[in-house]
């Protein structure tokens, strides 16, 4: 491994600085990415800066209601949060089936959501168009893409492994990222870019740029919650696919939702067409099932990976129809 500087940082601020330095900085969190992509060669900093002792470990609530979650407080301590399991039931969830206990108790909230792309070609050291060269391996004849992308697959068909990421998106969060031109805030869907926008990241951030906290706003305290997340496993294993959706009713009728899929392309989808279409109608089997044939409509499976169709079908029609059956923990795509 390249030899690097390490910078331990106790403010924002002197964070936000020490990325700033002159030459590849990346920051560390609780290093369960970063020291992968290292060790695997995709990435080689100058610099290390340590932002556990930097950004704020704490969940607290927020002027006005909702909830404000530090960018370094660790999975675990999400999962176990009495008001955040009490208001927002879906991030919980998520949070506790991420990993093993392992990483939960090592790994951070911005972690999860800034984590770099899986697909075993690019963690491998190919040149494909993620590392800057000019094909994708996944999506040759000969390629393996059981994991990978249905929906907006531009040249590289890897796909974004976060789960607390749709569940944020659900709930309509705020990102707030330091720069080196101040505090920006931006909502949670808007943190995550597709390869139409750069193919060579998952997000928005730039050299220099630090997540530093999410806010959870009120207005879907106490709403109707749904997560569900297939993998291969019961434990470890990133998504074939996860969903999240946040929705309100009056009397048997859909008054308000969010819905959000992950592990279908290279960035959290938020199903906008899927929302307006069932706002309004009541909240059945038969709206359950029309909006997971919407969800899926324009998706395009690869050599290996045509069940997340169906897969990605089902799970959206639970979502809204509030069908909770037995959770999928395997799925053999056969």
């Amino acid at each position: 491994m390249k030899a690097f500087a390490y910078v331990n940082p106790t403010s924002e601020k002197d964070a936000v600085a020490a990325l700033k330095i002159d030459g590849v900085a990346m920051p560390i969190g609780g290093g369960q990415d970063i020291l992968a992509r290292m060790k695997d060669y995709i990435t080689q900093p100058d610099r290390i800066v340590n932002i556990k002792n930097a950004l704020d470990t704490t969940i607290v609530a927020m002027p006005g209601g909702g909830l404000k979650i530090g960018a370094a407080v660790k999975i675990v301590d999400l999962m176990a949060h009495a008001q955040v399991r009490r208001l927002y039931p879906a991030i919980t969830e998520a949070a506790g089936l991420i990993g093993t206990p392992q990483i939960r108790n090592q790994g951070t909230v911005g972690g999860n959501v800034s984590q770099d792309a899986r697909c075993w070609y690019y963690r491998a050291g190919w040149p494909c168009y993620r590392a800057g060269g000019n094909i994708c391996y996944a999506d040759t004849p000969d390629g393996r893409n059981r994991e990978h992308a249905i929906l907006h697959a531009q040249r590289c068909v890897a796909v974004n492994p976060s789960d607390t990421a749709p569940a944020l998106i659900a709930l309509d969060a705020r990102f707030v990222l330091q720069t080196a031109k101040g505090e920006r805030v931006i909502s949670a869907e808007d943190y995550f870019v597709g390869p139409d926008i750069d193919i060579t990241r998952l997000n928005i951030l730039r050299p220099g740029d630090l997540l530093s906290s999410i806010r959870i706003p009120p207005m879907w305290a106490g709403a109707r919650f749904y997560f569900e997340k297939i993998r291969d496993r019961a434990v470890w294993d990133f998504p074939l696919l996860n969903v999240a959706s946040a929705m309100t009713l009056s009397g048997d009728r859909i008054e308000r939702i969010r819905i959000a899929v992950n592990a279908v392309a290279a960035r959290p989808l938020r199903l906008a067409a899927v929302e307006r279409a069932v706002t309004g109608k009541a909240n059945s089997a038969a709206t359950g099932e029309m909006a997971g044939n919407l969800a899926v409509q324009g998706a395009v499976p690869l050599q290996f990976n045509s069940y997340k169709i169906p897969l990605m079908r089902n799970l959206v029609k639970r979502a809204v129809a509030g069908e909770q059956e037995a959770t999928w923990t395997s799925y053999s795509g056969q």
